[in-house]
């Protein structure tokens, strides 16, 4: 397999990825005391958005990057 393959199969990976999820979520842990011995945490969950326009350039970059490879064989 070429990798011009392996990369556009990536690609469209990604871009299905990005459709599906429309963004990265995380959990970071804060202090909110913190007083001698006692010590208070707080969960606090993020999120990285991810525009629908990334995931389509993901997937039309793929999608031209197959079909030029297909070409050159």
């Amino acid at each position: 397999m070429k990798s011009t393959t392996i990369i556009a199969f990536i690609l469209i990976a990604i871009g299905i990825a990005a459709f599906a999820y429309e963004g990265i979520t995380y959990t970071t842990r804060e202090k909110v005391v913190d007083i001698g011995p006692l010590e208070i945490t707080a969960d606090k969950t993020r999120t990285f958005p991810l525009p629908p326009i990334v995931g389509g350039i993901a997937l039309v970059g793929g999608i031209v990057l197959l079909v030029m490879g297909a070409k050159k064989d």
